[in-house]
């Protein structure tokens, strides 16, 4: 499976997604209107330019996130 029909099954049972930066959600706007329909979306506004799995994006994406969604510890 590729990364795109990844994005589009997963774009298609979603009810919230998150993204990053504005530059995602205009991507993702411009790849997946259809499947975008009735969905939330979320910029969260954090720069893309963390390492694979970087300890302060974790924090930080949870700490976001939490705002929306219950993140376990």
């Amino acid at each position: 499976m590729s990364k795109l029909d990844f994005a589009v099954k997963t774009a298609g049972w979603a009810d919230l997604i998150f993204v990053m930066e504005r530059k995602h959600l205009r991507r993702l706007q411009a790849r997946f209107s259809s499947e975008l329909i009735g969905k939330q979306v979320i910029c969260l506004g954090i720069p893309d330019e963390y390492g694979f799995m970087d300890e302060e994006l974790i924090d930080l994406l949870k700490s976001t996130v939490s705002d929306y969604i219950e993140v376990p510890d």
